[in-house]
């Protein structure tokens, strides 16, 4: 049913908790399935140098979660909003058709951290 890229994040998740004094953070939910996702960041030179994440939900939500954060690390800005929904299911070489929604709110949480650090830059 899953991957063993799944099962790896899953059982071994990466970048697990809060970046202390960050720089953005968002966090999104799926209130069908009762997954949310929140993700923390800290830039420097508009490069993602920390990212970290917690998340309340299924196997795969904890697996696209630590799948973003590693696909983010070290992209500037920019690449980092170019992280898709679907290039985070593909990373994890697939997702069953009834949990592609997680892959959603990862790409989703992590553009709401961007967002919010972009927001700061501008305040």
């Amino acid at each position: 049913m899953y991957s063993e890229k799944v099962m790896d994040h899953f059982t071994s998740p990466r970048n697990v908790g809060e970046v202390e004094n960050p720089d953005g953070a968002g966090q999104v939910g799926n209130p069908s399935c009762g997954d949310i996702m929140k993700i923390t960041l800290k830039v420097e030179d508009n490069v993602i140098k920390d990212i970290k994440f917690k998340t309340f939900g299924c196997g795969a939500a904890v697996a696209t979660s630590s799948m973003v954060t590693e696909m983010a690390m070290g992209k500037t800005i920019d690449e980092a909003l170019k992280i898709t929904n679907k290039a985070v299911a593909e990373a994890l070489e697939g997702l069953p058709p009834a949990k592609m929604h997680c892959s959603n709110l990862a790409a989703d949480a992590l553009k709401a951290a961007i967002e919010d650090y972009l927001k700061k830059q501008n305040a």
